[in-house]
């Protein structure tokens, strides 16, 4: 059953070794290099790429047909003395109904911030920080939440292209990638309907995936 839902972003939280997922999820994954087009050819083949507003709203869609009534839910905002309650009504309602849609059980792939930074000279590559991505969609903000990131990310690069951003990180320059994350909805707690905490009014939408796995990209 729904948890009313606390959103705080950390910053980025820190994350390190392989990770395909199943019983204990490894965090040292190989760091590809390839156009973003090509993105769908080194993920599971049975998968959905969720990183565009499209591919999202279609997701959102399938699962709960329509967005809600964000207006009518917010109301007179968080000082509201119904907010909360409309809030929690709103998530248990649209639990019960998405029980069964064939999209409830759909393997899902988005995409995390991430940030290549200490260089870990005994595995030859880069701790990797990560931070979540928001879509902007006619559901409102979503942002995926992924149960169980690991917690110490590292991405490893071929030897020629260490070498170019070992010398980046000593200039001080900041090297940017992309984290795909692979899984599938949690049955309990499958998508989180709350308000953002940065724009007054603004719907945002969380789905809840545990994750499956996880790969490390420099997208072109």
């Amino acid at each position: 059953m729904w948890k009313p839902a606390i959103l705080a972003i950390l910053g980025f939280m820190a994350a390190g070794p392989s990770i395909v997922f199943g019983q204990e999820a490894g965090s040292t994954r190989p760091l590809l290099v390839l156009d973003r087009e090509h993105l769908s050819s080194v993920l599971p083949s049975d998968t959905h790429l969720l990183v565009e507003a499209d591919a999202i709203e279609q997701f959102l869609d399938q699962l709960d047909g329509a967005p809600p009534d964000w207006a009518a839910v917010y109301g007179q905002g968080h000082h509201d003395p119904g907010h909360d309650d409309r809030l929690f009504a709103l998530n248990r309602e649209r639990d019960e109904k998405r029980v069964g849609k064939p999209a409830f059980r759909w393997k899902v792939t988005f995409l995390w911030s991430g940030e290549l930074s200490r260089y870990d000279q005994k595995a030859s590559g880069f701790s990797v920080a990560v931070g979540p991505k928001f879509h902007s969609t006619r559901w409102g903000l979503v942002r995926f939440k992924p149960e169980n990131l690991p917690a110490n990310l590292m991405a490893i690069p071929n030897p020629r292209l260490r070498e170019t951003l070992r010398r980046k990180l000593d200039q001080g320059q900041k090297i940017e990638i992309e984290v795909a994350v692979t899984g599938r909805l949690i049955p309990e707690e499958s998508l989180v309907y709350d308000f953002s905490h940065e724009e007054e009014g603004k719907g945002l939408v969380m789905p809840v995936v545990r994750i499956e796995r996880v790969d490390c990209l420099m997208l072109k």
